[in-house]
């Protein structure tokens, strides 16, 4: 074969091989996706960039594009046959050996994005490259981002750092940890502590700082409803999740519980809920929580403070 041929060869084999692991995707729930680096950006909190020229960059560390991360997969292979001509003509110029220019890349944490020269990055993988020279742009936050890690999981992340930045519970209560597995509950623990917040001072008659608030909060309502979740082996009934994920259904549960029934233990909501829900997708349990407290809103006159974050105090 010709050059020409070698590479429309090669482009449909790389455009076969990102078919195929596109299905084997579809069949084990794992994501095949490139990063993209503007939503990613969005989600982080940045603290600065600064240039560091030209490096010699591992091609498995690239991992999202500024603009083409619909147009290949994960390992940079083409998914689309709009790419086939810059693709193909990448491809020859390896052939004929001529030297490319270096592409251009972010780069976040320990992985890299592509700013410049998608089509060289995938050329370059499926020919086995292993190193691509490339001008690296750092862009600093403040979590470290791995490769195997998808969107969601950086948004956990960076969602985990904010807290641990406003609570200082890490400071506060040494090995102390809070674990979630879905986007945006962080700020519903922010909430749990503000409604306890709340309760102290008019306890107390007087304004609660807030890290006191904030360990208060942490030994007198999650430890408590943690320590029952292990005692009664709820954890084991929701595979993937988390002790932080329970506490967050069961405290909405027992608020339920509460308009519904009157006064009713942790123990008792936690034990109601395991009974209820174990067995249950993670989607029909966040929907059911989220009919029943809004039911319960609906026939109860609440107030924003003291019910909005599911009761804890």
């Amino acid at each position: 074969m010709n050059i020409d041929e070698l590479a429309r060869h090669d482009f449909e084999h790389a455009l076969r091989r990102a078919f195929w692991r596109q299905i084997i995707s579809a069949l084990t729930g794992k994501s095949n996706e490139l990063l993209p680096f503007e939503e990613v950006r969005k989600r982080l909190p940045l603290r600065g960039q600064r240039y560091l020229g030209l490096q010699t960059v591992p091609l498995d560390k690239i991992v999202g594009s500024e603009s083409r991360y619909r147009d290949f997969d994960r390992a940079f292979l083409p998914r689309q046959t709009h790419t086939r001509d810059r693709w193909i003509n990448i491809d020859k110029a390896h052939y004929r050996e001529i030297k490319l220019p270096p592409v251009e890349l972010y780069k976040v944490g320990d992985v890299y994005f592509v700013r410049d020269g998608n089509h060289r990055v995938s050329v370059a993988r499926e020919r086995g490259q292993e190193f691509i020279d490339a001008y690296v742009t750092e862009i600093e936050v403040p979590v470290s981002i791995e490769p195997d890690m998808e969107l969601r999981d950086i948004i956990l992340k960076a969602e985990h750092a904010a807290f641990l930045e406003a609570t200082k519970l890490d400071q506060l209560r040494p090995g102390a940890s809070i674990e979630l597995t879905i986007p945006g509950q962080y700020e519903k623990l922010l909430e749990h502590i503000a409604a306890h917040r709340w309760f102290m001072g008019e306890k107390r008659g007087a304004a609660v700082p807030y890290e006191e608030a904030v360990a208060s909060w942490y030994d007198n309502v999650y430890t408590p409803l943690v320590q029952i979740i292990r005692e009664q082996h709820i954890l084991e009934k929701f595979p993937g999740r988390t002790e932080g994920d329970l506490y967050l259904w069961i405290i909405e549960h027992q608020w339920y519980l509460r308009e519904a029934f009157g006064d009713v233990s942790m123990e008792e909501a936690a034990r109601q809920f395991a009974e209820k829900y174990s067995g249950h997708s993670l989607r029909r349990i966040v929907n059911r929580l989220k009919e029943t407290v809004q039911k319960a809103a609906a026939e109860h006159q609440t107030t924003p403070d003291t019910k909005k974050s599911g009761g804890a105090q």
